[in-house]
């Protein structure tokens, strides 16, 4: 297959914001009413926890304590969701490592099967990188994959990256990720989206002034629901100006999914925002 580039990728979108016919007001309308409500959804979750096979070596990645560098906690048993109540300082679980607690920290909210991320990790060993999942097999790559490169930077979590949020303390992140995230494409499931005013504002609080959230999606109109809600939040600053989505960054790898989607047209729409 053919690797894409940058410009590529600004092609398909030109493409496709050609041709939108997103309705900018219906997701206004829909974020007021959000706004307007925030109690009602703040227990309601964002993910949707599924269980599928994995391999034997995955699996055990879950359970053998031997993984427990990287794993930081296992739940001791299959199919159950993992605790984070105890997990309030993430730069901690680094004192031990080369990099130590003050080295630039990372956390990638849901990151699949853990390819993109644990490229990133490999790719820049000066930064410490946690990743939140409730995906077990992802969760159980994710662990193998990192063990078997000896990577001291990178530490996976099993649970609820909302209520990880909730026990961190303020300006503890440098960089707040979210890649593909579920859309919940139906309307009445627009409420489970990560990104709305109430939960970017927990995104807000933890990141360090100056810190980065970066997001990335393929479906169209969570795009221009992401571009809403951000741009309209004072607690943060689109990198590109107002309005404006931001060219695929070299730092961010190209995942087999992301690469076949545009080689059949589809677009990819990145946003970088910084904490004001």
């Amino acid at each position: 297959m053919t690797n894409s580039t940058p410009q590529d990728t600004q092609n398909v979108l030109a493409d496709t914001h050609a041709s939108q016919t997103i309705d900018k007001d219906e997701i206004s309308t829909r974020l007021a009413k959000l706004a307007q409500t925030p109690e009602q959804f703040r227990k309601i979750n964002t993910f949707m926890k599924r269980r599928t096979h994995m391999s034997q070596h995955h699996e055990q990645a879950l359970l053998d304590e031997r993984f427990g560098d990287i794993y930081v906690n296992p739940t001791g048993e299959l199919g159950k969701l993992g605790d984070v109540s105890a997990i309030t300082d993430l730069r901690a679980l680094f004192a031990n490592t080369p990099n130590g607690e003050h080295a630039p920290l990372t956390l990638e909210i849901g990151f699949g099967m853990g390819d993109s991320l644990f490229e990133m990790a490999k790719n820049a060993p000066e930064t410490n990188f946690v990743g939140i999942e409730v995906h077990e097999p992802g969760i159980g790559r994710l662990t193998a994959l990192a063990d078997e490169a000896g990577l001291a930077n990178l530490k996976v979590i099993n649970g609820d990256a909302i209520a990880l949020l909730e026990n961190l303390p303020d300006q503890h992140l440098d960089t707040v990720q979210l890649y593909f995230p579920d859309p919940w494409q139906k309307k009445r499931h627009y409420k489970r989206r990560f990104v709305t005013h109430d939960r970017m504002a927990k995104v807000a609080r933890v990141l360090n002034s100056g810190g980065k959230f970066h997001a990335a999606t393929d479906w169209e109109h969570y795009a221009f629901w992401m571009l809403e809600v951000l741009d309209g939040m004072p607690e943060f600053i689109n990198s590109c100006e107002k309005g404006n989505f931001t060219p695929r960054p070299d730092f961010r790898p190209l995942t087999k999914f992301e690469k076949r989607g545009i080689t059949h047209g589809h677009g990819v729409w990145d946003l970088i925002y910084l904490k004001a």
